[in-house]
């Protein structure tokens, strides 16, 4: 009897355990399962695409942001950049068109515009970055290869706005053509520079032609200086003459007027125009140091002696 009860309670601890066993390796299981689950959703984010690789080749892109998922263990997602990236072009030398080197530093904006295509020719953002640089250089080439150096360097004659513009839309063009899926949003030349062997060459030239250009401006400014000058004197010249003219006649008109008052007095009173003419010759004729002999009966001494007969 006795053996028969631990034989039944031997029994019931045996179920007990294999049940508590049972659900502590379903509670595991859960925890594996969500566990996987969790690992494999990745969160979208704004700015980035997410490439999703079966086995290494591309199955799947995802640009929208969110949450998405991967097949566990067969699956695996890499990030590539969706935003705008600024890649900083290595600064080379090229020729112009009358043969003259010089260095040329610019830089591009892009972007990645189908990352399958990307993915699929240049794998990578660093060799994307690598053939954006042969491209821009080829197109930077070619169109400084067709302009003369001072068209390049020289503001007043630079037409370096419409050459970034034909530049970024050469360097698109083959982009497209060749599929690469990247797409180049601005190009700009950051620094034009002559190689350093020649640039004290290139500075002493260019000093001698700006002296030229000075001394050319003072020239011309003298020039012009000698033209206003003679115009100036000439025109003095016309006034004072027209001046002298119109005194000429102010006087003549005068002296017109003053013989025809005398004429008038004389005709009113001739004995008194002939005294007031003799005491006005007296002014010229007479002076401190003056003798005059005068007959008694000249109109000198009658006047003289007060004979007024």
């Amino acid at each position: 009897m006795s053996e028969n009860v631990v034989d039944l309670n031997e029994k019931k601890g045996s179920n007990n355990f294999s049940k508590y066993t049972k659900g502590g390796i379903g509670i595991l299981i859960a925890i594996i399962l969500i566990g996987i689950v969790i690992v494999n959703i990745f969160i979208v984010r704004e700015g980035e695409y997410k490439v999703v690789r079966q086995f290494g080749e591309v199955v799947r892109i995802v640009e929208t942001p969110g949450l998405s998922y991967k097949i566990p263990f067969i699956q695996s997602v890499e990030t590539l950049p969706k935003y705008q990236m600024i890649y900083d072009v290595e600064e080379a030398e090229i020729n112009t068109k009358d043969k003259k080197r010089m260095m040329i530093d610019n830089y591009a904006v892009w972007r990645i515009e189908d990352p399958k295509q990307m993915i699929s020719t240049t794998r990578t953002v660093v060799n994307a970055e690598a053939k954006l640089d042969e491209f821009v250089y080829s197109a930077i080439r070619t169109e400084l290869g067709q302009l003369n150096y001072d068209e390049i360097i020289n503001d007043e004659k630079s037409e370096r706005g419409s050459l970034n513009d034909r530049i970024t839309e050469i360097v698109n063009k083959n982009l497209e053509e060749d599929k690469y899926g990247i797409v180049v949003t601005d190009i700009r030349m950051k620094r034009t520079d002559l190689p350093a062997e020649n640039e004290q060459s290139v500075f002493t030239r260019m000093i001698s032609e700006r002296q030229s250009t000075a001394q050319d401006y003072l020239s011309r400014g003298d020039a012009q200086k000698n033209i206003i000058e003679a115009q100036t004197d000439k025109e003095v010249k016309e006034i004072i003459a027209k001046a002298q003219a119109d005194a000429e006649v102010i006087r003549s008109q005068g002296e017109g007027e003053a013989a025809r008052i005398y004429n008038e007095a004389f005709s009113k009173d001739p004995e008194f125009y002939n005294l007031f003419r003799t005491l006005e010759s007296y002014k010229t004729t007479i002076d401190g140091e003056t003798v005059i002999i005068l007959p008694a009966d000249s109109p000198y001494a009658r006047l003289l002696m007060g004979y007024t007969e």
